[in-house]
């Protein structure tokens, strides 16, 4: 079943809102965000690992980029805890589990055939710098590549924050809140922006902490 498959239209989803769905493995539940019907099922969801749960060996032909919300995930390249982004390209194998329990947001089937970089970063050790010509926001870049720019942004409280999704765009929210076009994002909603679009935002009074992912829907990585 397709989920939010029209990539045409600007989607406002809080992933708290959203029943969890159990998967087909026992102790691991899900919130779907957007899915493409596929036999690859291209998708964007949230994923929940009840403690000492965990999936069979696998290969991600199109691989998986994640954030680990809560908890520890674990798998063959190591022990990821909350704040961990990963990107395991296509052709990547693990084995993914947890034993304490985790929560993570999660990407599958969206990268170029051709990638295979690895991407294993923590935000709470990354360093930040000041977004030329934003005032108000500081920028860890995560991936960039022909096809896709992915970065964490820090928005201070109350910062009138630009975003060129020109190329379409995705933002998820890891801490804080903003409003954009009436809608007030908080922790953990997702926003998606189509094509020929620009984000305008304006941060909350705790500021906010987001993952942005640009570039994507204009070259094909939908």
């Amino acid at each position: 079943m397709d989920v939010n498959a029209d990539f045409s239209k600007r989607v406002v989803l809080h992933s708290d809102s959203i029943p969890w769905e159990d998967s087909p493995m026992p102790g691991v539940q899900r919130r779907r965000l957007d899915r493409i019907d596929t036999k690859n099922e291209r998708v964007t969801t949230i994923v929940r690992y009840a403690p000492h749960s965990k999936f069979s060996s696998h290969v991600h032909t199109g691989g998986e980029e994640f954030i680990v919300l809560e908890g520890v995930f674990e798998d063959d390249y190591g022990d990821w805890p909350a704040g961990s982004y990963i990107r395991n390209p296509p052709q990547s194998k693990h084995t993914p589990g947890s034993t304490p329990g985790c929560t993570i947001f999660v990407k599958l089937w969206q990268f170029h055939p051709d990638d295979r970089t690895f991407v294993h970063a923590n935000m709470n050790k990354l360093g930040s710098v000041a977004a030329h010509e934003r005032p108000g926001v500081e920028v860890s870049p995560l991936y960039k590549d022909a096809f896709e720019n992915v970065r964490f942004e820090y928005w201070q409280a109350g910062a009138h924050v630009k975003v060129d999704t020109s190329d379409g765009g995705e933002i998820f929210v890891l801490k804080g809140s903003f409003t954009e076009r009436g809608d007030e994002l908080r922790q953990h909603s997702w926003l998606r922006l189509p094509v020929n679009t620009q984000l305008e935002a304006h941060a909350g009074p705790g500021g906010a902490t987001v993952w942005i992912k640009t570039g994507h829907l204009r070259n094909g990585l939908l």
